[in-house]
């Protein structure tokens, strides 16, 4: 036994299980910041993925945004663009439904002036000038020799076919042999003559300045 009376294994054992107390309360503590440290780095996670997620939808919203933008002057370009084509198409129509009516201007002057210009683009010395019904009754028994005299070509035969042609005015020519025809109607005339007076119209109503306009933004647009 010790001096004071105290025995040796009691003593040492209260002195393991201090220890032991002492280390398992350090244990604890450092487990305690372990899981403080942790907690606070998953937290910063947490925020930095969430900061990252808002960012990205914040940059899309603006791409998106500004696509949208970027679309606005394309989508008002055409919108111009196809109401100047109906403005265009409409002032077409007009001139065809004038030319049919016969409004404005000498009407059998003006066949005499188609067939011959049919008759002076083809070769050869025998023509057949094809009318629509109505105009081979009210235009017909004369326009073969005013055809003649307008082409003024030696040895040219010209005759009015028999049948009617299917147009709604103006004429169509053939030679004799069927081998050549010019198709001198009113809506093939118009047809050709079209994108002349087109330009002509859009040019004089500044139209075809919108127009271009319109395409030099598009252009700048893209450039950017």
């Amino acid at each position: 036994m010790s001096e004071n009376g105290a025995d040796p294994q009691q003593v040492l054992a209260e002195e393991i299980l201090a220890d032991a107390r002492r280390q398992a309360d350090r244990l604890r503590r450092r487990a305690e910041r372990d899981a403080r440290a942790a907690t606070e780095a998953a937290e910063r996670d947490a925020e930095a993925e969430r900061t990252h997620r808002l960012d990205k939808a914040r940059a899309e919203a603006d791409r998106r945004r500004r696509l949208t933008l970027a679309t606005v002057p394309v989508q008002e370009g055409r919108l111009r663009a196809a109401r100047i084509e109906e403005v265009l198409d409409g002032i077409r129509e007009a001139a065809r439904e004038r030319l049919i009516g016969r409004e404005g201007y000498d009407y059998r002057e003006m066949l005499v002036r188609l067939a011959a210009e049919a008759v002076r683009a083809m070769e050869g010395r025998t023509f057949v000038p094809a009318l629509a019904e109505d105009d081979r009754r009210d235009y017909g028994p004369d326009l073969a020799a005013a055809v003649r005299d307008r082409v003024g070509r030696d040895g040219l035969q010209v005759s009015l076919s028999p049948e009617p042609a299917p147009i709604e005015g103006g004429v169509i020519v053939r030679d004799g042999e069927g081998r050549q025809q010019w198709d001198n109607s009113l809506a093939a005339r118009l047809a050709r003559l079209w994108p002349q007076l087109r330009r002509r119209i859009a040019e004089e109503t500044g139209l075809l300045h919108e127009r271009r306009s319109d395409n030099d933004e598009q252009g700048m647009m893209n450039d950017e």
